[in-house]
Order: structure tokens, then sequence, then C-alpha cells
């Protein structure tokens, strides 16, 4: 079932790179208590991920920002070493998105957001959607129809909505 407005998100793991090697993350510690813009995508590194829906959320991150929003999440069904260098290559974090890789999809699961497009080579990969989650309470939600589309679920579009 996907998550829909006021459902709590489920509990989960996530993954990133520093300076020691991969790291868990507590999804939970990211929402709790939190203003959280979270959008997901099918793919580091991938057409539409990275010259639309990654760069609409750079260059909104300071207006989410001066909106209450503590963190801005991008999260892909990726290991940590592709999504660290794919921040890199991007310069995401620096302009403060926080890439975060999900490596089994087992949080993309469990929201419902999973889709499989094995003739792009896509498997149990990440539908393309953004979210405000307040304290893990799914509060706006925007799912795209298509995978490859980025319109709805774009930085500017959601910051209009909040």
């Amino acid at each position: 079932m996907t998550i829909a407005i006021g459902d709590t998100l489920p509990t989960g793991t996530f993954s990133t790179l520093d300076e020691n090697g991969p790291e868990n993350i507590d999804a939970t510690s990211i929402f709790k208590g939190r203003k959280v813009v979270l959008f997901g995508l099918p793919g580091a590194f991938t057409g539409q991920c990275s010259t639309s829906h990654v760069p609409s959320f750079m260059r909104t991150a300071d207006a989410f920002r001066e909106k209450g929003i503590d963190e801005i999440v991008c999260l892909s069904v990726n290991d940590p070493f592709v999504m660290s260098a794919w921040d890199k290559a991007t310069g995401a974090g620096e302009k403060g998105v926080t890439m975060l890789a999900d490596p089994a999809g087992d949080f993309t699961q469990a929201i419902g957001m999973a889709f499989t497009a094995p003739a792009v080579g896509f498997i149990n990969r990440s539908k393309r959607y953004s979210a405000l989650i307040e304290d893990g309470v799914v509060k706006l939600l925007n799912l795209e129809e298509n995978a490859g589309a980025c319109s709805i679920s774009e930085g500017e579009t959601l910051l209009e909505q909040i």
C-alpha cells in the first residue's frame, strides 16, 4: 500500500558514507520531531534525476529553510558509495540536500513506492515523489504517475504547497 497524507512513516534504516565508511542512520532520527522534505527518485546519475529532480531541490533549499524545514532528504535505492559520488558530482550537499541511500529498498517498499522497469535496468527502484513530513507524519505528497516525468514532484511545486 502506498503511503498517503496522514500516514506515519514506518521505521527503517538509511545509509550514508562518511570518512570512516558506510554508516547506517535510523529513519526515525531523521523524521522525529522535525519538518523534513523527502523526495525519492529512481536512481543516482540517471536522466531526470540528475537534470531536473535534484537540481530543483538545490534551487529551493534556502526557501525551504525559510519556511521552517529542518532538512531536505533525497532518497534513492542505491548504495551509499554511489549516493556519495552523486552528491560530490552535483554539489547537492553543499546546497543543503542530504543524499541518503536505501540500499536494499526496504524503506521504499515499506512506503509502497517501489517499482520495477527491467527494460532500463531498474529492479525494485523508487517511484519519483516528494513529500513534506512533520514528526514522521506525511503532510503533503506528490507522486509522479510516470517515473520519467518530473513536474509535480519537483522542489518548486512542493515549496508552493507549503
